[in-house]
């Protein structure tokens, strides 16, 4: 998959804190290093949910848990065909995991460095001595340089490539499976995964810690932030301000930003009756909790109005967006004010329409709205750790590995982000199902256009096929 970069790589780690920074300079003082992570680098913190399950994977593949208690772990999501994270530690990206849509499971993909933190007890080879340093360099490791392998290694496992004193030398995959390597006098046994020479320190921390070594950065953000509020009413000092408030962590943070420049500002709650019933309580947990005028509007059943005419949504045909958003906005819009500021929670790290878009415009569709984006250059882990520090509300839904919170069925989600619906809401599930259920009969179209979620594409083509 493309590497996209939508700003800049800002993800740092002080040494004498344990902690990421992101900025050069930490709180404490100490100057800190630049880490390295594929872009767009939209960094985020690992939750105990993502926490244990990173745990569950490891421990499935190599026999241990990979994440101690007290260890700070970033997550950065990163392009391919359906969910991939990279987990960071110790300032270093310590592995990858990802879900196989078609085989319908996670494989984790280790690091180096995830051997400083958990020994592997299966999934590993030992090498003879003379092999060491062409390993190290990434050259694959060859029959004749196998000293030993785990017996329940299989054709295209992860595994680990040890030297005979104990070291942890590389990471790679297997060409061939235990029982055939112990056969083998030449060849290719593990596909070596070539080496990033990266700095790894280890290290306990604590959320806390974090926000500290962040003071300064996130007063400074703050403050840029404030200022840029004040400077878009100051403007436009006719337009009615509000705040559209979904139920995210990125309104929230706008929210936050915009009572601090404002003082209290009525918020906007466009209601797609497509949310999670997380997304209605935080709602009211956010204007219970700051005293907040909120201004519902909603789509009634003009969403399902469509489907009969339109179909599912799709990834290329997001009608959905227009007629439960944008035109129930534009509408409440012309009713109360006549034309309005709203500030949004966009951010460039988000996709590359967010980034060309400007920090301040008016959609074309609804030409009364003037929108202006406050946290337009902050990435996620800028925004949790404001929340953290500010004590928010934020939706309990990051903390159960859902990380976009929008509609339960939005045609942009992953294959597992919707498994995890389909577990933990089935009542949901299944209605969304049968009706997925009606438009493919109504359509003739076949059973795996709804199984495969092919209606996320309106050619009806999964987008799994170019997985490996």
């Amino acid at each position: 998959m493309a590497r996209i970069l939508l700003g800049k790589l800002v993800l740092s780690w002080c040494d004498r804190c344990h902690t990421p920074v992101l900025g050069k300079k930490c709180s404490c003082g100490a100057e800190t290093r630049p880490v390295s992570v594929t872009p767009p680098g939209d960094i985020r913190p690992a939750f105990k949910s993502d926490i244990d399950h990173i745990n569950s994977l490891y421990e499935a593949q190599f026999g241990e848990k990979l994440i101690p208690d007290g260890h700070i772990v970033i997550l950065n999501k990163i392009p391919d065909a359906d969910r991939m994270e990279e987990v960071i530690m110790g300032g270093s990206v310590v592995c990858a995991y990802r879900y196989i849509p078609a085989e319908k499971r996670w494989e984790l993909l280790p690091r180096i460095h995830a051997f400083e933190y958990a020994e592997p007890r299966r999934k590993y080879v030992v090498v003879d001595d003379g092999a060491v340093e062409s390993i190290k360099a990434g050259s694959s490791l060859l029959a004749p340089g196998l000293v030993e392998i785990e017996d329940s290694v299989k054709v295209d496992d992860e595994v680990f490539i040890l030297s005979s004193s104990g070291e942890c030398i590389g990471v790679g995959r297997a060409r061939v499976s235990a029982e055939d390597a112990r056969k083998m006098t030449n060849g290719a046994v593990i596909k070596t995964r070539k080496p990033k020479p990266t700095v790894f320190v280890k290290g306990e921390a604590t959320w806390d810690d974090a926000i500290r070594s962040n003071s300064v950065i996130l007063d400074n953000m703050e403050s840029e932030s404030i200022a840029f509020v004040k400077s878009v009413v100051a403007k436009n000092p006719d337009l009615p301000v509000n705040v559209s408030y979904s139920g995210g962590k990125d309104s929230l943070a706008t929210l936050l930003i915009v009572q601090k420049a404002l003082g209290k500002t009525p918020i906007v709650f466009s209601d797609t009756t497509l949310e999670f019933p997380e997304t209605y309580q935080n709602v009211a947990d956010v204007v219970t909790k700051y005293g907040l005028e909120i201004i519902r509007t909603g789509a009634g059943d003009t969403f399902w109005e469509a489907f009969e005419v339109e179909g599912p949504p799709a990834v290329d045909c997001r009608w959905c967006c227009s007629v439960c958003k944008l035109m129930p906005v534009k509408k409440l819009i012309e009713e109360r004010w006549g034309q309005c500021l709203s500030f949004i929670g966009q951010r460039k790290y988000e996709s590359l329409a967010r980034l060309k878009s400007p920090r301040v415009w008016r959609n074309h569709k609804v030409q009364i709205q003037l929108s202006a984006a406050p946290i337009q250059h902050w990435t996620a882990l800028h925004v949790f750790l404001y929340l953290f520090r500010e004590k928010a509300p934020y939706n309990v839904l990051y903390e159960r590995r859902i990380d976009r919170i929008g509609c339960f069925m939005c045609p942009s989600s992953d294959h597992a982000t919707f498994e995890i619906i389909k577990r933990d809401y089935p009542d949901l599930w299944e209605m969304w199902q049968e009706k997925l259920g009606y438009w493919m009969k109504k359509n003739n179209l076949p059973e795996e256009w709804r199984t495969n979620a092919q209606w996320r594409q309106r050619g009806g083509e999964d987008d799994t096929s170019s997985y490996t």
